[in-house]
């Protein structure tokens, strides 16, 4: 199983690395064309709005609804059902989000003015991107189709076409589309659609056949019903958390010019190691997790959530720390250009070193909260996420002035850390001995992990000048790229010999993964040769 989990997730997260790196080049692109100015702040509040409604609606939807339920058709296999079920879905995501798409688009200049950038250029851009909600809609109800057949490819690569049409279009347009921030906002507009389109030959091919039908008829389908259902309830709950970006995004416009963009820059350094592991893991483990609970495979369920537990610690808490002792210069790196000066990157790094303290907890909500939707329990998540909302935003309104940027950032991570206690906590109530069986070796395996990162970073940190120091005349791309890496390499080889002494599960499994693939490869060739010889 666990095997199963590496080789199910290599693909999907070699598709989520080339997207959050074309996300951060995405990042690097917006830097240096709009730094940290009033027009990146406009841009970026113009494109939360209907981001926050795509998670809302169209990301959990798929997660926490859509994907157990039509595991359960699969199960069934009936043809007829699957395609009334497919259709009654269709119908919805594309009326319900048009709606919306129609009402931002009207009342944007009522909205715009409470996140202190009430500009003509941050309405303008808003209304240009509202319509990247219908789309994505759209785009994420094929992506669960496919997730549930366990196809995933198709769905991890159409982030890079996001992002290569975003890119694109603000080299290409942003002379002609009066400044760099529409010509984003198009490429973005673009991209949608380009996501939606990609998906589409994959679901028809795999046999899946779906069609507009009335809204009565697609609001009494019973699989509707069951959809509608489970996510009532968690829109509560998600709301909650996806109005902790729009609340803290309304706090940081009125803490001063520049915190809203250095804010985003430093949450896009996390999302990159964020979406490449714990999002892929958590994509590739739900439809595993809802066909174990739906047979009521109760030892294999516990075994797999187990193992991808482990797998986010055994990754992110290291990750955690090298970027503790190496963040200001992935910053200087990644951004500093341009328009991005060092007041960029120090109001970027002080959020950064909050936001990324906070991405194990971030990523373990990540794998715990499937395991309660595989069981079409939507109301531990719900209170969890309204208790998290609830601590983020009195975190952010007392830290934010003494603060800034990084108070907002360290109310987040304190938020996630409160939502994994209470998902621990309701996943002990639901089941002692699962949590007996899955939390305490997966606190254990965290301690492991946190005191062997301490001293994997003891020496990046001790001997960073001098690392640093015979490089610093070869300019900002060579004199932070290779003192980089060598840190890397210095506190990777230290972490790897402290696992390989302790004899680290996790590494012995993906070590002998890696390399049954190798002695595959070579046998291969090796048959491919002797046939060439006869």
């Amino acid at each position: 199983m666990a095997q199963s989990l590496v080789k199910s997730g290599s693909k999907l997260s070699l598709l989520t690395f080339i997207s959050r790196i074309l996300g951060l080049v995405r990042e690097m692109t917006k830097a240096s064309f709009l730094g940290t100015s009033a027009l990146s702040d406009a841009f970026t509040v113009a494109f939360i709005i209907p981001n926050l409604l795509r998670r809302l609606f169209a990301e959990n939807s798929i997660s926490v609804a859509f994907i157990p339920t039509f595991r359960h058709y699969l199960e069934a296999d009936n043809k007829t059902e699957i395609k009334d079920f497919l259709s009654a879905v269709f119908t919805l995501v594309s009326f319900l989000t048009t709606v919306v798409v129609i009402i931002g688009i009207l009342i944007a200049p009522l909205i715009i003015p409470f996140f202190g950038t009430a500009t003509s250029e941050t309405i303008l851009l808003t209304r240009i991107m509202f319509p990247y909600l219908a789309v994505i809609s759209i785009a994420a109800f094929f992506q669960g189709i496919l997730n549930s057949i366990r196809i995933f490819s198709p769905s991890g690569f159409t982030p890079i076409l996001f992002n290569l049409c975003v890119i694109g279009c603000t080299y290409l347009l942003h002379e002609k589309a009066g400044n760099p921030a529409r010509a984003m906002a198009i490429g973005v507009l673009i991209g949608g659609i380009i996501q939606a389109g990609f998906q589409l030959p994959f679901v028809l091919k795999s046999g899946f056949r779906f069609f507009f039908v009335s809204l009565k008829k697609a609001f009494s389908n019973p699989g509707t019903r069951t959809v509608l259902k489970l996510i009532a309830p968690t829109i509560i709950g998600m709301a909650a958390y996806q109005l902790n970006d729009l609340v803290s995004t309304l706090l940081a416009g009125n803490a001063g010019p520049g915190v809203v963009s250095s804010l985003q820059y430093s949450l896009r350094l996390q999302e990159l190691i964020l979406g490449i592991f714990a999002v892929s893991i958590g994509t590739v483990i739900l439809p595993d997790l809802s066909g174990l609970a739906a047979r009521k495979n109760w030892e294999s369920f516990n075994t797999l959530l187990l193992q991808a537990m482990n797998t986010i610690a055994l990754i992110t808490i290291p990750i955690t720390f090298f970027s503790l002792v190496s963040g200001e210069n992935i910053i200087i790196l990644l951004f500093k250009n341009r328009n991005f000066s060092e007041e960029s990157v120090f109001l970027t790094l002080t959020a950064f070193n909050w936001h990324i303290s906070g991405l194990y907890f971030i990523a373990l909500n990540r794998i715990i909260a499937p395991a309660f939707y595989a069981q079409q329990d939507t109301k531990s998540p719900t209170i969890a996420g309204v208790v998290s909302f609830s601590v983020n935003i009195i975190m952010a309104i007392l830290l934010v002035k003494p603060m800034r940027g990084g108070g907002i950032a360290l109310a987040l991570s304190f938020a996630s850390a409160a939502n994994t206690v209470l998902l621990v906590f309701f996943l002990q109530k639901k089941d002692p001995e699962a949590f007996r069986k899955i939390i305490v070796p997966t606190l254990l395996y965290a301690v492991k992990m946190l005191v062997f990162s301490v001293i994997a970073a003891l020496p990046v940190w001790y001997f960073k000048s001098a690392i640093y120091q015979p490089f610093a005349s070869l300019g900002r791309i060579a004199g932070q790229t290779i003192p980089l890496i060598c840190s890397a390499l210095i506190f990777g080889l230290v972490g790897i010999i402290l696992l390989k002494i302790s004899r680290d599960p996790i590494l012995g499994r993906v070590a002998a993964a890696v390399g049954g693939k190798l002695r595959k490869t070579k046998d291969t060739d090796k048959d491919k040769t002797d046939s060439g010889e006869n």
